[in-house]
């Protein structure tokens, strides 16, 4: 299906997942939208495999963060189903999300910056009642995030945009979600930043995190992922591994800025 999918096939497809796993994921057929207007997502279906990082690219008004929204009970689909693990939470608020196994890092910085590290972390885990396991996943994430150890007791203000992300990264590993949705990682960051925000996206993954990330960097991003979408009118365009998707003369004409190189970076 993947050389098929990268010659631009035209009818969508859902993200290919890897047959020996259930998808950790499952947004099948949704329609949503907003209010009373024209539906946003059209028929989209898209998984999310165990330990993979899936991205989700296309041109603005695709509805790339409608996705996140839908899949973390901040929108209501007007039909299709969600299943979180082969359980059914189509109808789930942001806290049944979140208790299911979803973790939702919003687009732009959402640290307290008059709070500490610690505090910041520590609130992602206000729903955690036994202090030992707060204090396991404490450790957990001080291991996978290094600037989230050095700077434990330092404002989160005082930190750089990057290193905040890392900060919003820790926070949502708290409640050990299956799957972290992440909506514009690299907004607003320099060059150097957007490399280490990329950097710990592949160390959540390998850490046993899935992720499902939505990015306009979309180079940098099918660099990053295992798997990607191309949305496209509310639906998905075109699917694949990433890899073979960078490679894609067609796309990277219609939606990566320019034709590929003959190795893409990594």
């Amino acid at each position: 299906m993947a050389s098929e999918s990268t010659r631009g096939s035209v009818a969508p497809q859902a993200t290919p997942s890897r047959p020996t796993e259930q998808p950790l994921l499952e947004l099948t057929d949704i329609e949503a939208g907003y209010g009373r207007a024209a539906l946003v997502l059209r028929g989209l279906t898209v998984t999310v495999p165990p330990a993979t990082v899936v991205c989700l690219v296309g041109p603005n008004g695709a509805g790339k963060s409608t996705v996140l929204k839908v899949a973390s009970g901040m929108l209501t689909p007007r039909s299709g189903t969600i299943r979180v693990a082969g359980q059914d939470v189509t109808k789930n608020s942001p806290q049944q999300m979140l208790t299911a196994g979803l973790s939702h890092v919003l687009q732009g910085h959402s640290v307290f910056k008059e709070m500490t590290v610690a505090e910041n972390v520590l609130l992602g885990a206000y729903s955690v009642k036994d202090k030992s396991v707060v204090s396991d996943r404490v450790d957990f994430v001080k291991s996978l995030f290094p600037v989230v150890a050095e700077r434990w007791t330092a404002l989160a203000g005082a930190l750089s945009g990057g290193q905040q992300k890392q900060v919003e990264f820790a926070r949502s590993l708290m409640v050990s979600p299956q799957v972290v949705l992440l909506d514009e990682p690299s907004m607003g960051l320099d060059p150097k930043a957007t490399g280490t925000v990329f950097e710990q996206v592949v160390r959540m993954r390998d850490a046993g995190t899935a992720v499902l990330l939505v990015e306009q960097n979309a180079r940098r991003a099918l660099e990053t992922a295992d798997l990607g979408c191309v949305l496209d009118l509310g639906r998905v365009h075109i699917s694949g591994p990433a890899d073979e998707l960078l490679r894609d003369p067609q796309l990277a004409e219609l939606y990566l800025g320019g034709r590929p190189s003959t190795a893409p970076t990594t």
